[in-house]
């Protein structure tokens, strides 16, 4: 394990504080770069997101892809969390604590839309950083993507009505845009990019077989870029807390309130869905990408959406944020947690 992975959560904490430090420092450098964005998804966070998940990508043996359905397991475990389970968990607990708990502190209206925030995010599996957890505990990139590509599908049609049932409106606008293009940055792109790659890689290989020259090969060309794909993890945290920073000072109670349910939901959903894999016999190389493919959120599409309906400075659209604050430190927790229970599974 490298400096930057063993010391990961450490560079995330440094990376928040200066991400908060800066955006108060110099906003108008995060006003100019948040407006680099095309239907809502931020391009400059795009390119760094794409760094990261390329040397993943890389790793994909399209023509392995076909036995994913000979293990069908992890994909109905993925799919039964994200789709019969975040969803109604997320509204039943932004319900419990603003409604319930908070109800005190936080007036009617404003509570309304926070609920309606944390619905957006549990509508929204995520798309691309989960690309990156599955590397940090090594899952299989194969199976991984087929998740990935299959919840990717199953939102085009389910998005809107679960969303439309859950905060009881009948017309909800979809931006189609921000989640074809992320579908097209995040997953087509660096996939075409990454089978281009590793055909070139197996094309100039020698020494030893044809199998031990293609590993090697493939292993050193991953290896040298993964500092690469955690200078981009990094650099994304601090534009995403650079962003908020003016409302991270001027809302830190606000903040905090959203924060504990969004916390509760992911890792009540963690522990769920991975004790789940672990009653099925998952192996972990499976087990670990599935649970935090259920923990994650699409937090584009879930931003895009909150503004559209509700406003950009409403309670919703706050909400959704406060998700992508918490999303990069909740699941490299998230992580470490799956690396360090590697044992309780079998092996692939």
């Amino acid at each position: 394990m490298g400096l930057f992975e063993r010391y990961l959560s450490l560079w995330v904490a440094l990376c928040i504080v200066a991400g908060v430090f800066l955006g108060n420092v110099i906003p108008g450098t995060f006003v100019f770069i948040a407006g680099l964005e095309f239907a809502h998804v931020n391009l400059v966070v795009a390119v760094l997101i794409w760094i990261m998940i390329y040397p993943m990508m890389v790793q994909i043996d399209l023509a392995s892809i076909k036995d994913v359905g000979k293990r069908p397991k992890g994909l109905i475990l993925t799919l039964v969390i994200n789709w019969l389970i975040k969803p109604f968990t997320m509204a039943a607990l932004g319900w419990l604590f603003f409604k319930v708990v908070f109800a005190e502190w936080v007036d009617p209206q404003s509570a309304n839309e926070y609920i309606a925030g944390m619905i957006l995010l549990g509508v929204a599996p995520c798309t691309a950083m989960v690309f990156v957890w599955s590397q940090l505990t090594k899952g299989d990139p194969n199976y991984t993507l087929v998740q990935v590509s299959v919840n990717d599908i199953i939102m085009v049609f389910a998005f809107a009505p679960i969303t439309a049932f859950l905060l009881g409106v009948s017309d909800i606008h979809v931006p189609w845009g921000t989640l074809l293009l992320s579908v097209v940055l995040y997953v087509l792109l660096p996939l075409v990019v990454g089978a281009i790659t590793r055909k070139k890689l197996e094309a100039h290989v020698n020494g030893g077989t044809e199998g031990e020259r293609e590993g090697r090969r493939l292993s050193e060309f991953v290896h040298r870029l993964k500092p690469w794909s955690m200078v981009g993890l990094l650099a994304t945290v601090v534009l995403l807390f650079g962003f908020q920073a003016e409302t991270i000072i001027s809302q830190p109670q606000t903040i905090i309130l959203i924060a504990i349910p969004l916390l509760i939901q992911t890792y009540g959903i963690f522990v769920l869905a991975y004790g789940a894999a672990k009653v099925m016999k998952l192996p972990h190389n499976i087990a670990a990408p599935a649970s935090l493919i259920g923990t994650s959120n699409f937090f584009e599409l879930a931003v895009a959406v909150a503004i559209s309906l509700f406003g950009l400075h409403s309670g919703a659209a706050l909400a959704t944020v406060v998700g992508v604050l918490v999303e990069v430190p909740v699941m490299l927790s998230l992580v470490a947690i799956a690396n360090r229970t590697r044992h309780w599974f079998s092996p692939a």
